[in-house]
């Protein structure tokens, strides 16, 4: 049985953003991630964990809701100039102001900041840059020109990392510090980016960000499969997992790493993307199976609220400090997780219990807002 993905058809997309909405608030807020169990902490450098899945599944659900947005729109951006100016300007709109949210947000609290070491690059960045590329080339090329520069963008990648000699470290080093993209960052950002010299770059860094526009191509594509040409889930299912065996199996000489964002990284994240996608699909569109997805599915009509939200509230509960009990200053997080969690139970639970308390307090919040209509989208 097909399925044709159309704007009234967005609910198994709201859950699959939900979902991964709710992840990234469980793994970027667990009470000690010292203490915390591994599936819930990045990989280190090389390898992944289901926590290095949340943010390419993210963009995975950009790449989608562009093909859905744009491939609806009345007028044609190829044959009618008006139509292409104004789309044109609704793209880089949302991408400027979503790059603002990213830096607003980076930054804050802002009397903290130490101008000089500003971080430029960041999620919401990353995200804003990827949306334009993706919706211009979703625009001005063909699926088999997207195809072509998908490839052609991996396989770039993966030559320029290999082949690019760097200065004190030589060509094909991906290491912490001598891989060419932390040495790009380093020479065009200077001190602005996550970790400045010596450091490995900035993991929302320049060139990787590349790799990273083929996982919204890749959403991109998946949501043409299933809108323009019907087809059995389980075909895409199969796709998903052609794509997770060749990202496997590249990474055995192009390393699967987050951090770089490695072409192996873009397969391999991709085809889960694509099986969550059609687990969903049928669940939730084509079996009604709703109930187990109603809290995700209020996430994900609001997710620009509750990451930008759940980010600030984190940022506070760090940034607001009194004595603690040995009289030097402590965060309100650290006085709230010992009392509530820290002293009660073991480590590991205590961490998790922290970083699920957290999501249900912003799902409160997002429920409370859907119940009252209220939408902020960019």
């Amino acid at each position: 049985m097909g399925l044709a993905v159309t704007a009234e058809r967005l609910r198994s997309l709201d859950v699959f953003r939900g979902a991964t909405i709710a992840g990234m608030i469980l793994v970027n807020n667990a009470g000690n991630e010292a203490q915390t169990w591994w599936p819930l902490l990045h990989a280190e450098w090389h390898g992944w964990t289901p926590t290095d899945w949340i943010f390419p599944f993210f963009l995975f659900i950009v790449g989608v809701a562009i093909a859905v947005a744009l491939g609806e729109r009345p007028g044609d951006p190829q044959s009618d100039p008006a139509a292409r100016r104004a789309l044109h300007g609704k793209i880089f709109r949302r991408a400027g102001l979503i790059f603002l949210v990213g830096l607003l947000l980076t930054w804050y609290p802002f009397y903290t900041v130490d101008w000089s070491r500003a971080r430029i690059p960041g999620v919401l960045q990353r995200i804003a840059v990827v949306y334009l590329l993706a919706a211009l080339a979703y625009l001005h090329l063909r699926p088999r020109g997207r195809l072509v520069l998908g490839a052609g963008l991996l396989l770039g990648y993966w030559a320029a990392l290999a082949l690019v000699p760097v200065p004190g470290f030589g060509a094909g080093d991906l290491g912490v510090q001598g891989n060419l993209a932390a040495w790009l960052d380093h020479q065009v950002l200077g001190s602005h980016i996550w970790r400045y010299a010596p450091g490995p770059g900035d993991p929302e860094g320049l060139l990787s960000t590349l790799p990273a526009l083929v996982t919204a191509l890749l959403g991109i594509a998946a949501c043409e499969a299933l809108r323009i040409r019907p087809v059995r889930l389980g075909r895409l299912g199969v796709a998903g997992a052609v794509l997770l065996a060749a990202g496997i199996a590249w990474g055995t000489v192009f390393p699967i790493n987050k951090n770089l964002w490695t072409s192996s990284y873009v397969l391999a994240t991709g085809g889960l993307a694509l099986l969550f996608l059609a687990g969903t699909v049928w669940l939730v569109d084509q079996k009604g199976w709703t109930t187990w997805a109603r809290p995700f599915e209020t996430f994900g009509k609001n997710s620009l609220v509750t990451f930008v939200g759940s980010s600030l509230m984190a940022k506070t509960f760090f940034a607001i400090k009194w004595p603690g009990p040995d009289g030097a200053p402590l965060s309100l997080k650290g006085h709230l997780y010992p009392a509530l969690f820290g002293e009660t139970l073991p480590a590991p639970f205590a961490s998790l219990a922290w970083a699920l308390c957290y999501v249900l307090i912003w799902w409160v919040i997002a429920a409370w807002l859907e119940r009252r209509r209220v939408f902020v989208r960019l």
